[in-house]
């Protein structure tokens, strides 16, 4: 037994609130979507992220991993959430506001499978969108990623693997549009460089913006700094170091900021043991561990502690 086309229709009618208004795909597995809610969204900060879903009854991208469901199943929906991003550029050489537009921008990889079994429900649904296509987006839009504790003269510094850029797009469009006078670096680590989407808006960036830099970095491919791991940017010193090349002081935890978003492993958030139920980082050494030897703090929002590195958690 399979679904009516009008059970699928009632069930986009009743669940879908907005209309995929761009698709952009960088490569088959790497995409830049925009949608448009039917009602006003409510206004954000750069950095947050809301939900977006589909039915397990759309269709899938091929060569993904086989899904096995059932009807009940299929009338279900299936969301995650994503950190909303941002093309930088408005007009020319203008900066977007993340609230002038009516539309919210996305930056998803498509996961084909998982090594764990679990099949991937929502990446293949999405990467079978077209243009003019429904979806559900979470009206409400959240999350504490935001340059709220970053003053004027600050320097930032954005760390990421991958689309975990995303809300860090956002965040710059911002500091950049509002004339931040403090040092600004961007480093992103994927495979190949064709994995970097937004590599040629970070380039035309720097030829405007001479207090910010983008750092490239592959882990594949060599590159122009080699092959190179967000860890080792910082252990060899060669982060500070560009800092200074733009006339901060340094990677000093009295003056900078510094944003992770991407790999958990890169990040390294400590967990609680289960055996000494003592708060260890996890290994191999994560980002969050080498700052914190040197000087920095993690925000704990559970225990309200705003520190100077900041990452996000869904959940």
């Amino acid at each position: 037994m399979s679904l009516t086309e009008e059970q699928m229709r009632e069930f986009r009618a009743k669940r879908y609130n907005a209309t995929v208004t761009h698709l952009e795909k960088r490569h088959n597995d790497l995409l830049v979507m925009r949608v448009r809610l039917d009602n006003p969204r409510a206004a954000y900060l750069s950095g947050q992220y809301c939900t977006l879903g589909l039915a397990n009854f759309e269709e899938r991208a091929e060569g993904c991993q086989p899904e096995s469901l059932s009807v009940d199943d299929l009338l279900k929906l299936v969301r995650r959430s994503y950190s909303i991003s941002s093309s930088v550029f408005r007009d020319g050489d203008a900066i977007r506001d993340p609230n002038y537009d009516d539309w919210l921008e996305f930056y998803i990889v498509l996961v084909r499978d998982n090594p764990d079994g679990r099949v991937p429900a929502l990446t293949p649904r999405l990467f079978n969108l077209c243009v003019g296509d429904r979806i559900s987006v979470g009206e409400k839009i959240a999350g504490h990623f935001t340059l709220a504790t970053v003053q004027p003269g600050d320097s930032v510094v954005f760390l990421s693997t991958g689309t975990g850029e995303a809300p860090h797009n956002s965040m710059l469009a911002d500091l950049l549009r509002t004339g931040h006078t403090g040092k600004i670096i961007a480093a992103c680590c994927v495979r190949y460089r064709r994995d970097l989407g937004y590599l040629e808006t970070h380039e035309r960036l720097m030829t405007l913006y001479p207090n910010y830099r983008y750092l490239p970095l592959t882990t594949r491919e060599a590159s122009r700094m080699g092959k190179v791991y967000i860890q080792d940017l910082i252990g060899s010193g060669e982060l500070d170091q560009h800092l200074k090349d733009l006339g901060a002081t340094g990677l000093t935890p009295a003056s900078t900021h510094v944003f992770l978003c991407g790999n958990p492993k890169m990040i390294g958030i400590p967990a609680k043991s289960k055996e000494t139920g003592l708060w260890e980082y996890p290994q191999p050494q994560g980002v969050v561990e080498i700052l914190e030897g040197r000087g920095f703090r993690a925000d704990n929002p559970m225990l309200k502690i705003e520190g100077n590195i900041h990452f996000e958690k869904y959940w």
